[in-house]
């Protein structure tokens, strides 16, 4: 298990957020588990009631909890959204923003809890849904929105002077 920090990128403050977290647990055989652990006013945070787990496209226009992997030496990746909602998205890209045609095998299982100023979503992905190779990199994000309508873009490393979490030089951490 290894937890990161996510920083907030400099142009989308918000004073409202105290720390983001993600916890990492890699089962090569059976999934790879990620738990953001988001603390502060979320009084001042816009999180999406709960639904049914189910596809929801679009996830990323409101708080929303975002893994891309790639496998070394690959400009291929894939990004997968987790709302604290419930609902999910997977998307498969053969280069920077190229959007190609894939279905996950398996949904991932999202689990949701909001104790004392903190909302923690767990978020399992199937390793299978994973890019093939023998070493992987993550990019680990998060899409914040306050009550205002303000979003803040968090990540491991915000490699340019505008958010993009498609950028390949913002997945950083190697997971081997």
């Amino acid at each position: 298990m290894t937890i990161k920090i996510l920083h907030c990128h400099p142009a989308t403050p918000n004073d409202s957020i105290g720390s983001l977290s993600v916890e990492i647990e890699r089962d090569a055989g059976t999934c790879l588990t990620l738990r953001y652990r988001l603390a502060g006013n979320l009084e001042k945070i816009l999180i999406p009631a709960a639904k049914p787990s189910a596809v929801g496209d679009g996830l990323w226009q409101h708080t929303c909890f975002e893994a891309f992997a790639t496998a070394a030496g690959t400009s291929a990746y894939r990004e997968f959204n987790f709302s604290p909602s419930g609902e999910w998205a997977a998307y498969a890209f053969g280069d920077y923003r190229e959007r190609m045609p894939w279905s996950i095998g398996t949904p991932p299982v999202i689990e949701v809890s909001q104790p004392q100023d903190q909302l923690l979503l767990t978020a399992r992905i199937a390793a299978d849904d994973l890019p093939a190779g023998a070493r992987l990199h993550l990019g680990l994000t998060a899409v914040i929105e306050s009550i205002d309508g303000n979003i803040s873009y968090w990540a491991l490393h915000h490699p340019a002077e505008k958010p993009d979490f498609h950028d390949c030089a913002g997945f950083v951490y190697p997971l081997d």
